[in-house]
């Protein structure tokens, strides 16, 4: 199905979601991309031509079938099988991939009667399947009476931070302030709070550009909390190393005697 809004007097109903398309500049038709033959003068490959294969020497290439992936796999690999349940808050969020929801196809008692117990010890499920021609690390989860399953990053797939490594000190009334401003800006986290508003404003802009309006400058909203609490940090970092002004003493004038 195509992300096309359906458009009707002023007003444009959205049926899906927003993409946009490469179109050419002058016709302003969509710019397909195709598949081409490198060592064959470009040509186009139709996807039924179309193998894998993996190279083993240089421009050298051994393929694989559907039939040869599939031999490849065991009873095992095509069934999710749990190996361990784990308290869900020792999983890293670093590990998190992609979620999807669990429908069961039989056996609903078993079903619920293992969703029930792991949302109640609040354990999730480590588990591995074969997913098309990849293994694929999953973990099993409950959340709000529905089973989820997160496919996960092995840990050989994550890399390390390429950013230098910050040692900056910092004084124990420096923390403690850092702190402080923290528990001032805490609360508890409701996704619904949070809107796309990017999103809105594309929307409003494409139902002026299709009314043949122009798009305005977007208006500043208020700044994030994130800049904000630097912003504040730094500021109060600078009141703690100002010297403290020393108080200065102004002595009294003497009095003078008064003359009969």
């Amino acid at each position: 199905m195509k992300n096309k809004p359906y458009y009707s007097k002023r007003r444009i109903v959205w049926l899906i979601h927003i993409n946009a398309v490469s179109l050419d500049k002058k016709t302003m038709s969509r710019v397909k991309y195709k598949k081409t033959c490198e060592e064959c003068g470009d040509r186009e490959v139709k996807p039924e031509d179309i193998v894998r294969g993996f190279e083993y020497e240089d421009d050298k290439y051994v393929v694989f079938t559907d039939e040869d992936f599939e031999k490849l796999k065991t009873k095992k690999d095509k069934n999710i099988t749990i190996e361990k349940f784990v308290d869900i808050s020792e999983v890293d969020p670093i590990y998190y991939d992609r979620p999807y929801y669990v429908n069961p196809t039989g056996a609903e008692n078993a079903y619920a009667l293992l969703l029930r117990a792991m949302e109640e010890e609040n354990r999730a499920g480590v588990a591995k399947a074969v997913l098309g021609n990849k293994e694929t690390l999953l973990l099993l989860r409950a959340r709000g009476g529905q089973m989820l399953v997160n496919t996960l990053f092995f840990a050989d797939e994550i890399q390390k931070n390429p950013a230098k490594e910050v040692n900056a000190k910092c004084s124990g009334s420096e923390l403690a302030l850092a702190k402080s401003i923290i528990e001032g800006m805490s609360g508890e986290f409701k996704a619904e709070e949070y809107k796309n508003e990017y999103r809105e404003r594309v929307k409003e802009a494409i139902e002026r550009k299709v009314a043949g309006k122009e798009i305005v400058q977007a208006k500043e909203g208020a700044p994030s909390a994130a800049v904000n609490l630097m912003e504040a940090l730094q500021a109060s970092l600078k009141d703690l190393h100002k010297p403290a002004k020393k108080a200065v003493r102004k002595s009294a004038p003497a009095k003078r005697e008064k003359r009969a």
